[in-house]
């Protein structure tokens, strides 16, 4: 069966940054502390028809009031879920020019920055979205995200632990400490976190694929297909399993010739 982009991204999804995918918003949703507005209310769009729709809706509220940070905030995630990286960087951007001390706007700007590849300002933006007294582990989250994009794995490992100390066993976390472990070549710490990830209530589907590809990267591959396959309809799992062996056969390679290209942390939606 050949794999479709949506199986691959839903592999791959480590909600990820440019070329290694960090903060891609194939699946954004919007259901944290830190969301405002109709998107982040009773229920999340979730079709890309919807996501356009609330582009439209947030879209003209935003262009009647270019300071209008709710609006602001729903109009580059409707844009950031449809591909509009570029766009939703403009609109908050210009929203945070008005807005300079709303700490949720710059939360958003930064990971737009990092959604679009321009990860040393998303850094620094990320940087001014909290402060030491009271710090966000959902930024914590996105600036070791980034920090892994950049190669400062110890760093980002950091604000990682920085984050669990303030939101102890969350899965999204724990998820991105995994990964990150991975990358450093660290499988064996980056297997036993990202089982710690699973074992949480509320952890994605992704979290399990990451495990799977991490287990196979061992050489445990019927282990890993096993757990590839785990709570998927059938045409998804052998889809899944498909990818897992040509990312696998990718990963022997890249060993070969350095860092291995790996899913990256995901600095969130």
């Amino acid at each position: 069966m050949r794999l479709t982009r949506q199986h691959a991204a839903r592999l791959l999804a480590s909600a990820a940054v440019a070329a290694m995918l960090a903060i891609s918003v194939g699946g954004c949703t919007t259901t944290g502390d830190d969301t405002t507005g109709s998107i982040g209310s009773t229920s999340a769009p979730r079709s890309d028809t919807e996501w356009r729709r609330a582009a439209a809706v947030w879209g003209e509220r935003y262009h009647r009031n270019p300071a209008d940070a709710e609006a602001a905030m729903n109009f580059a995630r409707a844009l950031r879920a449809t591909g509009e990286r570029a766009q939703a960087v403009a609109v908050l951007e210009q929203a945070s020019i008005k807005n300079p001390y709303n700490k949720a706007l710059l939360g958003d700007f930064g990971r737009a920055l990092a959604d679009a590849g321009d990860l040393r300002q998303a850094l620094d933006v990320l940087g001014r979205a909290h402060t030491p007294e009271a710090p966000d582990w959902r930024i914590l989250n996105a600036q070791g995200a980034v920090l892994d994009q950049m190669g400062r794995h110890q760093d980002a490992q950091r604000h990682y632990a920085s984050a669990l100390k303030i939101m102890p066993n969350e899965p999204s976390v724990l998820s991105n400490l995994g990964l990150s472990y991975a990358l450093s070549r660290d499988l064996k710490h980056a297997e036993t976190t990202l089982r710690r990830a699973i074992a949480q209530p509320g952890a994605e589907s992704k979290v399990r694929q990451n495990l799977a590809l991490v287990v196979g990267l061992q050489g445990r591959f019927a282990e890993a297909e096993k757990i590839a396959s785990a709570d998927l309809p059938p045409d998804e799992a052998e889809a899944n399993v498909g990818y897992l062996r040509q990312m696998i056969a990718q990963q022997s390679a890249s060993r070969k010739h350095g860092r291995p290209q790996l899913p990256a942390p995901d600095a969130g939606s």
